[in-house]
């Protein structure tokens, strides 16, 4: 039998289904108004945030406001890229926008690389000369946004393995602690009168954002670059495609990132005693979905003639 092309059904059915409704989670118009919700939220403390910390002449309060200022980009681009994955795909992009979320995801760690820094230096020039803060007004305003952020992160907690939305609630629960640290810096300064606490309560802050937006730049840049997904082995989906009934190779595997929630796979399967067989097609991609979260799976059944060999078998080694 010549070799054949045979795409899964089941999984391009499901690939449509997750992408319109983001699968067993939660629609993209609930998303919606959680986003806009959230956004609002830290919009308002941003201005309480930033009024007070000038009027406290606090830099760690100052920090934290632009923190939060950089979270609500954060939002509205975690926002704009879960609409505009849910986009259908045109003629001219086969796969829909789902990509903006990856993008959505570099954006939003440049952003925050821009706000450190300009924290940074302001906490460094604070360093050389040091001035007295309102603790009392700082420590209050601060106490606000840890119950701004973690009722932001209570929207978002059922996320669904939505890691554009996982990353918002994550975020805003990182801000709770920031806020708790900018209380502790403000009681600490109240009680011992070192002013350098609250610029070092800044840098602080400064390397607890940092890290955390190290890990996004990472992975978005891997995603970007069609990496095998977090969380995926793909030495453990080599292993069970190999294992299939009748395969006797598995070569050309790809898995790669279609968006921050959807995974997408292709291979080449030989299996020298093949028939079309739709039932071992949906069978197999139904395994995928549900053992690695691969929702869109695109299989080339071969039965490995040696007079027509694959031209992509050798490449892919």
């Amino acid at each position: 039998m010549p070799p054949s092309h045979t795409h899964s059904h089941h999984a391009h059915d499901h690939h449509h289904g997750h992408s319109h409704s983001h699968d067993h989670g939660t629609p993209p118009s609930r998303w919606s108004s959680r986003f806009a919700l959230s956004v609002a939220l830290n919009l308002g403390f941003v201005v309480v945030e930033a009024v007070y910390g000038v009027l406290a002449n606090s830099s760690a309060l100052l920090a934290d406001a632009g923190h939060n200022l950089s979270d609500v980009l954060s939002l509205l681009l975690a926002w704009g890229a879960s609409w505009l994955a849910t986009r259908r795909p045109t003629a001219r992009r086969t796969y829909g926008l789902r990509r903006s979320s990856i993008l959505a995801s570099l954006l939003n760690a440049a952003i925050l690389f821009v706000a450190i820094g300009a924290i940074a230096i302001e906490a460094l020039g604070r360093f050389h000369t040091p001035e007295a803060i309102a603790t009392n007004e700082v420590m209050a305003v601060a106490a606000i946004g840890i119950f701004v952020n973690l009722g932001s992160a209570f929207l978002f907690q059922h996320h669904h393995g939505d890691l554009n939305v996982r990353g918002a609630f994550l975020h805003m629960l990182a801000d709770a602690g920031v806020s708790l640290g900018v209380v502790i810096a403000a009681f600490l300064v109240q009680r011992t009168g070192a002013l350098w606490i609250d610029p070092a309560a800044s840098l602080a802050i400064v390397v607890v954002i940092a890290i955390g937006t190290w890990g996004l730049l990472r992975d978005s840049v891997s995603m970007a670059l069609d990496a095998v997904p977090p969380g995926i082995d793909e030495a453990a989906v080599r292993r069970y495609l190999a294992d299939l009934p009748g395969v006797a190779q598995v070569h050309d595997l790809h898995i790669w990132a279609l968006s921050t929630t959807e995974t997408a796979l292709t291979a080449h399967l030989v299996r020298p005693a093949a028939t079309l067989d739709d039932a071992f097609l949906d069978a197999t991609a139904n395994a995928l979905k549900q053992q690695f979260a691969i929702h869109h799976v695109t299989l080339q059944i071969e039965c490995g003639d040696t007079t027509h060999p694959c031209p992509l078998h050798q490449r892919s080694h």
